[in-house]
């Protein structure tokens, strides 16, 4: 198996200490920082904006791995490129043309993936493919933290990873819902590569470090 990467999500953080957390995470180990913006209308939630981005840009070296749950995303799109965005993922369900998009994070010169909600096929996807550098697959419905993670979904990512290897197509496949050290193994063994978790590594039961080392300890099954 490739080596399984580590995305925390700062939508569980505590934005009182935000930057110190996103610290945190990075010296323990994280590979990417998982970014969680949501509109209030593609999503019940509201959450933050292309600032956020920028303010934390200077507090790690590590990918800033947008995922953009909003409504005409290519109106934001350049915005959150120019905060320092390193990987801009949209959903395919705001896409009426999902390639334009797909070309327009490119042009920026940052990785592009796309999303899919539990309910939506894999076959929507047949004409992108290719030129994406990650498919990220939810694991919940989106909007909020903290729901569980529906297990239906394990057949998807399956599927999704045999497509990508038979193909040898490079994106990788990212998965985010109610990962915890529990459920993290068996999106592994699914297909997962990038496992987006939020509780399970910022919770007032243990430091960033400490669920940190309890995630990677599952995965290697100690």
């Amino acid at each position: 198996m490739n080596e399984i990467k580590i995305a925390p999500s700062i939508l569980s953080a505590d934005f009182a200490r935000l930057g110190e957390q996103v610290t945190e995470a990075t010296q323990a180990g994280a590979h990417y920082i998982h970014v969680d913006v949501m509109d209030g209308h593609f999503v019940p939630n509201i959450t933050i904006g292309a600032g956020i981005v920028k303010a934390l840009r200077p507090w790690t070296d590590l990918p800033l791995d947008v995922h953009l749950m909003v409504e005409e995303p290519e109106r934001q799109i350049p915005l959150f490129a120019q905060a320092g965005a390193d990987i801009i993922t949209i959903h395919i369900e705001a896409c009426p043309h999902l390639h334009r998009a797909v070309q327009q994070i490119k042009d920026l010169k940052v990785k592009a993936g796309v999303a899919l909600n539990p309910g939506t096929p894999l076959n929507l996807l047949d004409e992108v493919l290719p030129s994406l550098d990650v498919v990220l697959l939810l694991t919940v419905n989106p909007g909020y933290g903290g729901q569980p993670f529906l297990e239906e979904m394990l057949p998807k990512i399956a599927r999704l990873r045999k497509r990508l290897d038979e193909g040898g197509l490079k994106a990788e496949l990212e998965v985010d819902g109610g990962i915890d050290a529990e459920r993290a193994p068996r999106v592994a063994r699914a297909g997962g590569r990038v496992l987006v978790a939020g509780a399970a590594i910022f919770n007032s039961r243990e430091s960033v470090g400490e669920a940190m080392a309890r995630l990677r300890a599952s995965l290697k099954g100690g």
